[in-house]
């Protein structure tokens, strides 16, 4: 199965422990390239998330982006505050001597108190807990991803298939002109040695006419064009990763429609070729986003 290398995922989690949000960008890349930003009180993820990333994707570079959020339920409860008590008894007995001091009786303000710096803090967070479903989040934000890649990856097989398609109809028609080029070229041949046959060596005209003959042969470019068009078919019913070899085998496809390219000795079959040439090129490029 054909799987691209372009998808985007995203999952949202809210829980007692806090909210998570896993975003998954994914775009071609010769390897497996992952790029993660974490909260900085979840760094510690980082290799699991990369191994995780690993066990699901080939190639590809991922951007994987984790947020957490305040501590609150699904309803969108605000996170629990508590007051730093410690800091509070300092601050009391600070204003009792303050008091003593100055022979009045102390009163601190309720909110000036609490917004003295750091006297209000929010809940700690149990981040085992919030390890764990950070993890399960991102199982199955991957999913999202794969299936998103997936099915692009079936436009992409579409594609490649129906140009496989217009690859063999330029061959067949390669094949259908060549014995008519071959009977032209023969026929000029021969006129042309008519004329000046009496002054030709014999051995040097058969060895001529050898490398012609060779030169005109185009049956084993058109084997193997079609041998690849059948590799690539075997390779998008592939489950495997198929974009490295997919790639080679456009370099063959190119390489052999240059071959034909060179030999042509007709119009016709060098526009055939030609035309070979773009549609092996529209391929590469759908190629570089396959898996």
């Amino acid at each position: 199965m054909a799987k691209s290398m372009t998808a985007f995922a995203r999952q949202d989690r809210s829980s007692e422990a806090g909210e998570l949000t896993w975003e998954l960008r994914s775009v071609n890349h010769r390897f497996l390239e992952p790029h993660l930003r974490l909260p900085d009180d979840m760094r510690s993820l980082e290799p699991k998330v990369r191994e995780v990333l690993g066990q699901r994707l080939s190639r590809g570079k991922i951007d994987a982006s984790l947020r957490l959020g305040g501590r609150g339920g699904a309803d969108g409860s605000a996170a629990e505050l508590r007051v730093n008590t410690a800091l509070l008894e300092q601050l009391l007995k600070a204003a009792d001597k303050v008091a003593t001091r100055i022979g009045e009786p102390a009163a601190p303000h309720m909110f000036d108190l609490l917004s003295w710096p750091g006297m209000l803090e929010e809940a700690p967070k149990d981040m085992d807990v919030l390890s764990s479903a950070a993890l399960e989040l991102l199982d199955q934000t991957l999913v999202d991803l794969v299936e998103a890649r997936a099915r692009e990856g079936e436009r992409l097989k579409a594609l490649l298939l129906e140009r496989c398609d217009k690859l063999l109809e330029r061959v067949a028609e390669v094949r259908e002109r060549m014995p008519e080029v071959l009977t032209a070229v023969r026929a000029r041949i021969a006129e042309r040695l008519a004329e000046v046959r009496a002054e030709l060596d014999e051995t040097r005209l058969e060895q001529e006419m050898t490398l012609i003959a060779q030169r005109l042969d185009v049956d084993e470019e058109m084997d193997r064009l079609e041998s690849h068009i059948t590799e690539v078919r075997d390779s998008l019913d592939s489950d495997e990763p198929i974009g490295r070899r997919l790639d080679f085998l456009m370099q063959e496809l190119n390489r052999e429609a240059n071959t034909l390219s060179s030999k042509s000795p007709d119009a016709a079959v060098t526009r055939a070729a030609v035309d070979m040439k773009v549609l092996i090129e529209q391929m590469r490029e759908q190629v570089q986003n396959i898996e």
